[in-house]
């Protein structure tokens, strides 16, 4: 998953650059850095934490002096503010030309510089104080960033280069596009209303900004319940306080179905404060869209997407539902015989049932226990083998750097640096991998830092942290990781590669900063490579007595996860559906909740529980409005490249050069299907996508045999 800011970057500017950072190019291997492994390894930790540096005053939150306490978020803004009032003049004085586009990406530059990393600071700080500030300033900058691309000045300056025949001609593609995308900035903000209305857009945008922003906490809070109202053998499963339980989550793998339904029930129960939110946070966005020019918010937020429009989402949605349903059927009614078999006076199958006894079926046809499989997968061996991976697919090495005072929040948090073979130094990548109190339960990728070429001719490097829940480890063992575990740190990473790579002339669409249906094809990618045997044998290895993992346990890992698999799928279909009626034709015929009930027992099949409002949890209508589908899409995509380009062998070096030019170095920069198109060497069709994604779902023959 993606945090921050999320456009995307132009394409390899990587021979122009080569050598900047790491002397006359070559490797120039720091003298502090050290092999990645070893960073993460819980002896390592304890002997010689990377944390530290000289003595004297801290360096600031990633290296930024200002951040050294909370207030310096203030120092930042202010500075970032008046920079981007002299680039605003700047630009209104400067004549159509390459330097106009530049001068706008600075601005961008600028303002996301302290946005972003505000962006990350706001969720993932332990200091409260740290936090507020860093919410405060993602919302003044948000409000300024508004107002420019509302600013009929400014834009007029970008309309005059794009107006100009002759100087557009001599631009090349990656300036040419990076300006039709600024452009695009001003014209869905309204920048072609009159003044009334274009301050109207302002006001409506600012409110989205706050909705957003409660609706996401609103969707993380627990619900409290009289404990007496549950019956005293469960209540151990909740948090107590006082005479209340309290419920933070579903409780989805708890084999007691009782602790499960009464989890589902008080955790989703509807919540009318939440609701109004909800309701005002589509109807905002509605007005916004159509006060802009589009019929609905979704005809909007998919605008330079691979799908383009609703009407081709919804044809995906519904093509790729016809294709699951009888395998759905069947995954339901192997699912309902197990709960029979469990639990013979309760065999109705619903809805907190799915992910638990999908579970059970799995564990039961091929034998998998995750605690079998923890020993191989120490942290540490699995950052080897990425490390490794990257080395012999794009040539390209993760070292431990050490870190400043200050530097980081937190003193289990890595800061890796991602050097290539011949370019020298790519940029950093600062790993805040463990749990902790108040750390969201999230695997994120934030930029905090877009690459981009400067004015002096050097590159700034790109900056991204990746965020997980990893367990914290027994005094003086390692981290194990499950197979779960494994494969979203190899997601993530996928992530963390395409900022690194998609090394672009202009911030503006550097790395992850492209389309959300084509942002999340590397990190899918990724589970592909997580996922077969030849790429995990190169680093599962038992962390005490060095036993390779065996294959047969690596192809039932991997055939596990088609059970039930179709099932899991139309659930995500669901999920895209309720989505795009939600951010489609307003006002909604029915209430939130109402379609809810009509979508999910229409879509997904399984009963609909009274007095339950699950879209009142849905994070994912914040950063993926109308765009929830991406994900299905970027498999679709993702399935595609592994099957036509990595599945002979995972190691090609020329197949992962391809790769880097055809699909990561790009960022935001080039449309997402000449991309996906430049790759395959074809221009998929939906039904392709569907094909890909249905494929995916068959059971590997030789597997089958094997555990006959």
């Amino acid at each position: 998953m993606l945090g921050g800011c999320r456009r995307a970057l132009p394409a390899a500017l990587g021979r122009a650059l080569r050598g900047r950072a790491a002397g006359q190019g070559g490797r120039a291997v720091s003298t502090s850095w050290c092999p990645v492994g070893t960073a993460f390894d819980a002896k390592q930790q304890q002997q010689q934490p990377l944390r530290g540096g000289a003595a004297g005053r801290d360096t600031g939150l990633f290296g930024v002096p200002e951040l050294s306490c909370p207030e310096g978020f203030q120092e930042a803004q202010d500075k970032a503010l008046q920079d981007s009032e002299q680039l605003v003049q700047k630009a209104c004085s400067t004549p159509p030309g390459p330097e106009t586009v530049m001068i706008f990406d600075q601005l961008s530059d600028s303002l996301c510089r302290v946005a972003d990393l505000a962006d990350f600071v706001k969720v993932a700080h332990p200091d409260f104080a740290f936090r507020e500030a860093a919410e405060e300033a993602c919302r003044n900058i948000g409000t300024v960033v508004e107002k420019l691309n509302t600013d009929v000045e400014l834009c007029q300056s970008l309309r005059r280069l794009l107006a100009d025949e002759t100087v557009m001609s001599s631009l090349d593609p990656e300036t040419r596009r990076v300006a039709e995308l600024f452009m695009f900035d001003f014209e869905i903000s309204g920048i072609h209303l009159d003044e009334e209305k274009r301050k109207k857009a302002v006001d409506l945008n600012v409110r989205i900004l706050d909705l957003c922003n409660e609706f996401l906490i609103g969707t993380h809070i627990p619900n409290k319940i009289d404990k007496h109202v549950l019956p005293e053998h469960i209540r151990y499963n909740f948090t107590a306080e006082g005479n209340y339980l309290q419920v933070a989550g579903l409780h989805a793998d708890c084999p007691d179905d009782l602790v499960r339904e009464a989890a589902y029930k008080i955790f989703l129960h509807s919540n009318a404060q939440q609701l109004a939110r909800l309701e005002e946070l589509l109807a905002s966005r509605n007005s916004l869209a159509q006060l802009v020019g589009y019929d609905t918010f979704a005809h909007r937020a998919l605008q330079g997407t691979m799908a383009k429009t609703p009407e081709t989402v919804r044809q995906f949605l519904e093509k790729l539902s016809e294709q699951l349903s009888k395998r759905t059927q069947k995954d339901f009614e192997m699912m309902t015989k197990m709960k029979m078999k469990l639990n013979p006076h309760n065999s109705m199958l619903m809805p907190w049932d799915h992910p638990y006894y999908s579970g059970v079926l799995r564990a039961e046809r091929y034998n998998i226990d995750p605690g079998l499989y923890c020993p191989f997968f120490s942290l540490g061996a699995c950052m080897e083998g990425l490390n490794s991976l990257f080395s012999q697919l794009l040539g390209i090495s993760l070292y431990a750097e050490q870190t400043k005072r200050g530097e980081i929040w937190s003193e289990d948090v890595r800061k890796l640096a991602v050097v290539h073979e011949t370019e020298g130094l790519l940029g950093y990548i600062y790993c805040d991998f463990f749990q902790r109190p108040d750390k969201p339960h999230q695997d994120c990728h934030f930029t905090v830092r877009g690459g981009r070429l400067k004015e002096n001719g050097e590159y700034q490097l790109p900056v991204v942290v990746l965020m997980l829940s990893l367990p914290n480890s027994a005094r003086g063992a390692p981290t194990l990781l499950s197979p779960g575990m494994m494969e979203n740190l190899f997601h993530e990473m996928g992530h963390a590669m395409h900022s690194m790579l998609g090394r672009t002339r202009y911030q503006h669409v550097t790395g992850t900063r492209c389309a959300t249906d084509f942002a999340e094809v590397p990190s899918i990618l990724m589970e592909y490579f997580a996922n077969d045997y030849r790429v995990v044998n190169q680093f599962a290895r038992h962390y005490k007595t060095g036993q390779p993992l065996p294959k047969n346990m690596v192809s039932r890992l991997c055939e596990s996860k088609k059970v039930c698999a179709a099932a899991d799928m139309q659930l995500q279909v669901f999920y895209a559906v309720l989505d795009q009626i939600y951010h489609g034709k307003h006002p909604l015929k029915k209430s939130t909740t109402e379609i809810l009930k009509e979508t999910q027992e229409k879509v997904y099949g399984l009963p609909y529980v009274h007095n339950t409002a699950w879209q009142l949890r849905f994070s994912h209508l914040v950063g993926y409005g109308a765009k929830y589908y991406s994900y299905l899409m970027s498999r679709a995509v993702a399935s595609m490249v592994w099957k036509q380009c990595f599945a002979q062998n995972p190691f090609d070096r020329a197949m992962g050069e391809r790769y880097r030019r055809e699909m990561l170095a790009h960022g935001g920069a080039k449309e997402p299907m000449l991309m996906v198109q430049g790759m395959l060497q074809k221009s998929p069709s939906v039904e392709d996508f569907v094909d890909a994604l249905v494929s995916d779902l068959d059971h590997d023959f030789e597997t089958f045999i094997m555990d006959s």
